[in-house]
Formats: structure tokens, C-alpha cells, sequence
């Protein structure tokens, strides 16, 4: 089998980024995500776009959002040079599902499905290392003193976008333009819905078979 080109949907806390993680070990591919790409070209001359800044890097800087067109083309460049790959957080609505049709042809697409009130009590009760970054969950993944990371002994902290209020927006933001894309490519020969509220171990077993069904 060839190295899979795959692309994996789904809401805040449905877990994208572990499975991403285990498609890129199991399958040998390289693991794209929009916020890794932009990071690695930062000072990509974007200055023939006719866009306010010269650079992705200067639109991060000013905490801006990077235009489409600059994400389009910094995520192109990964995938050009990618041999098989797992994308994850692109597209991102359905104008970017249009121009990532003529950037490559996908294997499969995975959409996780998850229900809004076990997305919300999961992305509630992520706690973040204020010193290290390490990731917590006050249900699922407890340190073993309340409060301390276990890696460094920081304080164990609730990011701002990790409230309700503010977790419910973003769900609200992915229905209004991101549900949209998964219908997109519901007709897909690859497409292929996942159960995302059992464990991690299950969401991986029916992931790893559907690549190797559909790949």
C-alpha cells in the first residue's frame, strides 16, 4: 500500500490530535495542521498577494487572522512536499474543501463524531500546565496531586477558551462553518463517520481499519 493521503474532521475535543499523532507513527506520514504549517512559514514571501502584510509571521504577530488565500498556499506547500500525510484542522469551511480539491486527491476521510455535551464536559475539564504546556483532565487524565503537573510541579491551570461560555462558541463557530464541509465530502469514496465518544483505544482500532479498507 501506498502511504495514505488522509483527512481527518472533526469538532474542538473530538480528539484529532491524538489520532493524528497515531496515523502519522502507524502509516509513516507527515502530520499537517494549519497552526504547525503557518508556524514553519512564518517568513514566507507573500508580498505578490497584494495582502497587508509581507509575511504569515507578521499577521500572527499583530494576533490577526491569516488571510485564506496565504493559508491555501503555505498548506499546498506541505502537502506538495509531503509523501502521504494526515491533515488536520484544514479546510476549514467550504471555500478551502474547494481549493484543497485542486491541491491533491484524498484516500480518506475521517469525520469524528462526537455529541455537543460530552465535547463541552471534555473541553471544560482540560487543565494546561501554566509552566510546561503539559495537558490535563480533571475526569479523564488526573496528575497525581490536585492541581500539580506531574512533569514539572507547575500549577495546573483552565485556559480562558476552555470555559463554557467560551467553549460553546467555538462549538457554535465549527457548526456554522465547519459541519458544512463534512456534508461536503459525506459522497466521498474515502469518507468514512467514526464513533468518537468511545475510548481513545476504540476510536483507534476503527480508525486504523478504515485506512487500510480504504487507502
Amino acid at each position: 500500500m501506498s502511504k495514505p493521503r488522509v483527512l481527518l474532521l472533526g469538532p474542538p475535543g473530538a480528539g484529532k490530535g491524538t489520532q493524528s499523532s497515531n496515523i502519522a507513527e502507524e502509516f509513516d506520514v507527515e502530520h499537517v495542521t494549519t497552526g504547525d504549517a503557518l508556524r514553519s512559514n512564518k517568513e514566507m514571501d507573500i508580498s505578490d498577494m497584494d495582502t497587508e502584510y509581507d509575511t504569515p509571521g507578521e499577521y500572527m504577530d499583530q494576533g490577526e487572522l491569516v488571510p485564506d488565500a496565504v493559508v491555501n498556499a503555505i498548506v499546498e506547500e506541505a502537502l506538495t512536499s509531503a509523501d502521504g500525510f494526515v491533515l488536520d484542522g484544514y479546510p476549514r469551511n467550504l471555500e478551502q474543501a474547494e481549493e484543497l480539491e485542486d491541491m491533491t486527491d484524498l484516500d480518506v476521510v475521517l469525520s469524528l463524531s462526537v455529541g455537543e455535551e460530552e465535547l463541552v464536559d471534555r473541553l471544560t475539564g482540560r487543565r494546561v500546565c501554566a509552566d510546561c504546556g503539559e495537558n490535563y483532565h480533571v475526569e479523564f487524565n488526573q496528575p497525581e496531586e490536585d492541581g500539580v503537573c506531574d512533569e514539572c510541579g507547575g500549577e495546573l491551570i483552565q485556559r480562558e477558551d476552555d470555559t463554557e461560555e467560551a467553549v460553546r462558541n467555538r462549538l457554535d463557530v465549527f457548526e456554522e462553518n465547519t459541519a458544512p464541509v463534512i456534508e461536503y465530502y459525506r459522497d466521498h469514496d474515502g469518507f468514512v463517520e467514526i464513533d468518537g465518544e468511545q475510548t481513545p483505544e476504540g476510536v483507534w482500532t476503527d480508525v486504523e481499519t478504515a485506512i487500510e479498507r480504504k487507502a
